[in-house]
């Protein structure tokens, strides 16, 4: 039977058990900073040599040169071609969902005038190119190839570079068939921190992009931490995390399997469950261990539970509310009834799952809205990735010959404060009033 925790909010240690359980250390391990920080360096000085030797030594790809590691347009073409006709059709539905969720998401440039002539606004443009970095091996994503690209596309960027990594040249269809639905304009075949670094710094073949987004490996985070401020990136994401809160009304089993559903992705992901009912809690601990045995990944889901998971008894649904405000979870599943009258008691979440029929699974492929989320409490101040995130915002302004007199005059008072003589005497020769 397997041993998964369970707290009770009447616990007198119970705040200080759930702080130890959401603990985590995205562990910046030193030899793997050390060996990013030389890799970054080496690329950004020799370019495409240095991301060849790296492709060599690390995916076992010997090449001579980097046109070979660039996949051609009808490459993308003709593996959505030959998908099979199923596979095909899920993908490009899900692609269409999720390009029309995020269809929504397009702000627009807008003006207004004062009474004085003076005109204030904003102005939106997209990035010129980004960078989406897509897991290679036996990490295949295709999912995240349309969460990652279409929100790009619709925001209008122009070019959208894709890097995978292919080890001994095994070429995933299913992410380049996600690719050629998604628009991406070039794919290169290269990963790890070279594939980050020639993306931020530019080499001779792969242009340097505005932006890097996309999931990986602890030293794609690293060197995605390490080239921020270069080019944006999307987020370092922490391990995967579903908070469950339930009225004890849903059928256990499929609690149980939501709560496995983010334990499978590794054994650092967390599983949570809210519930003032503690028979129901019990009801779930038998379907977990009922179901669990014929789970393809029941070690890396038994880890997970067992070390990061916990089923928690609370006094009533507000309490559990005011839980997963604390935890601001990636996921969270209201599984209860009036879930979107609850919904609205929720302030941190990376993605609100409401009701019943509605599981995080859907979520992840093809309801629509992204699935790439803030984990590790950072839902309090973070939002889950969009159109928004592809497109700048410039402030407008222009001011009439009456606005210099007024706006002048306060300007130049502050600036005088400040002892910013330039700037206070820049706003004074435009005031019709001011010294010449």
């Amino acid at each position: 039977m397997l041993n998964i925790q369970q707290l009770d909010t009447l616990s007198a240690t119970f705040q200080a058990d759930l702080a130890r359980l959401l603990a985590f250390e995205d562990g910046q391990d030193a030899a793997i900073e050390q060996t990013v920080e030389g890799i970054l360096r080496h690329v950004r000085r020799d370019g495409d040599a240095a991301v060849l030797e790296y492709t060599k030594r690390f995916d076992r790809l010997d090449v001579a040169d980097m046109a070979e590691l660039e996949l051609p347009v009808a490459r993308l073409q003709a593996a959505l071609d030959n998908l099979p006709t199923g596979q095909r059709a899920a993908l490009e539905a899900a692609a269409e969902r999720v390009r029309s969720y995020h269809e929504h998401q397009i702000q627009t440039s807008w003006t207004y005038q004062e009474a004085d002539g003076t005109v204030l606004g904003q102005q939106i443009t997209a990035l010129d190119r980004v960078g989406l970095y897509v897991p290679g091996g036996k990490a295949a994503y295709p999912s995240s190839v349309l969460m990652n690209a279409i929100p790009a596309k619709v925001a209008g960027v122009a070019e959208l570079i894709m890097v995978v990594p292919t080890p001994d040249g095994i070429q995933n269809e299913l992410v380049l068939a996600a690719a050629a639905v998604a628009g991406v304009t070039r794919v290169f075949t290269i990963g790890g921190a070279q594939a980050v670094a020639a993306l931020a710094y530019g080499t001779a073949t792969i242009p340097q992009v505005d932006k890097i987004v996309g999931p990986g490996n602890a030293y794609v985070a690293a060197a995605k931490r390490r080239v921020f401020g270069t080019v944006g990136i999307d987020m370092v994401a922490g391990p995967s995390e579903i908070l469950i809160i339930c009225d004890g009304k849903t059928n256990p089993d499929w609690i149980a399997m939501d709560l496995f559903s983010q334990a499978e992705h590794d054994e650092l992901a967390q599983s949570i469950l809210l519930c003032p009912d503690a028979d129901y809690i019990a009801q779930v601990v038998r379907s977990i261990n009922k179901l669990l045995p014929d789970m393809p990944r029941h070690e890396v889901i038994a880890t997970s539970l067992r070390d990061r998971g916990v089923l928690i008894k609370v006094a009533d649904l507000d309490e559990a509310v005011q839980i997963a405000n604390y935890i601001a979870p990636e996921h969270l599943e209201l599984s209860m009834d009036d879930a979107e009258v609850w919904a609205k008691k929720i302030k941190h979440a990376g993605a609100i799952f409401m009701g019943r029929n509605t599981c995080e699974a859907i979520g992840d492929y093809c309801a629509g809205p992204n699935h790439v989320l803030p984990t590790s409490r950072t839902a309090r101040f973070s939002s889950p990735l969009g159109v928004y995130d592809f497109q700048k915002r410039s402030s407008l302004i222009q001011v009439s010959a009456d606005g210099a007199n007024a706006l002048g005059a306060i300007a130049a008072t502050l600036a005088y404060g400040e002892g910013l003589q330039a700037h206070a005497r820049s706003a004074e020769f435009r005031m019709t009033t001011g010294k010449s």
